[in-house]
């Protein structure tokens, strides 16, 4: 199969549809669907930050619906799962404009929401493993050993917020190691999550995370093809939210 693979989204609905048109997709039924039977599919963090997370979700609910969604989940989408079951988060690192957005709602509309969000995410894998185990898509990436793994706290940890240390950066950010430059593995892994400049190919490993939320670009990596195709952002860039490897 051939697929086009999404960097974090974070709300930028404007773009996200600009993207799936520009790859080829049409949306006459709602759903996006490509005449050559590609399909999408999504490193995580559909929400917070940007203007239209609710849009942008309920798109992926309608691909969910339609069994045509790949999607690994992103640390935000798990700290808006724990929100919406009712547990007690911080309303703060992107959070605060989706809770903004569904406050804007009647109170059965916002239990609607809540609960199909429910559904949605306890219906996705921590990582996908695709063309029997060439390529692998997970949000911050993962490291060869825990390919096939499907359930332990380093993976979850992991997935969810990459190679992190524990310790913090005067920021406030945690402080992450760059995994992708000592995997090995065979598979080709894309990821996200450390928003960068331009799209990062690192041995085989590639970074599509181009900060769209921050003013970047709205990257699609195409597979088996190893291409991308970008729009650019209609945010405001900042610059000081992207990383510089070494």
């Amino acid at each position: 199969m051939k697929y086009d693979i999404i960097g974090d989204i974070h709300g930028c609905f404007d773009e996200l549809l600009q993207l799936i048109e520009t790859l080829g997709y049409s949306m006459e039924t709602d759903v996006p669907i490509h005449p050559d039977g590609r399909m999408l599919a999504f490193v995580g963090d559909a929400m917070d930050r940007g203007p239209h997370s609710l849009k942008t979700l309920e798109l992926l609910f309608k691909l969910q619906d339609a069994n045509r969604l790949f999607y690994s989940p992103g640390n935000h989408c798990n700290k808006f799962y724990r929100y919406a079951k009712g547990n007690k988060v911080q309303l703060q690192y992107g959070l605060e404009t989706t809770v903004a957005e569904l406050d804007a709602l009647p109170s059965q509309e916002q239990d609607r929401f809540l609960a199909r969000y429910r559904e949605f995410y306890e219906a996705l894998p921590l990582y996908h493993i695709l063309e029997d185990g060439d390529l692998v898509i997970a949000h911050a990436g993962i490291r060869e050993d825990l390919i096939g793994v499907t359930h332990s706290k380093k993976l979850r940890s992991f997935v969810l917020y990459g190679d992190v240390t524990g310790e913090r950066l005067p920021n406030g950010r945690p402080v992450r190691r760059d995994w992708a430059k000592h995997y090995k593995g065979n598979a080709f892994i894309v990821y996200g999550h450390t928003p960068v400049e331009n799209v990062r190919f690192v041995h085989n490993t590639v970074n599509i995370d181009t900060g769209c939320v921050f003013g970047g670009a709205l990257t699609a990596f195409q597979y088996p093809e190893k291409q991308t195709v970008s729009v650019p952002s209609l945010q405001p860039l900042i610059q000081d939210r992207f990383t510089k490897f070494t």
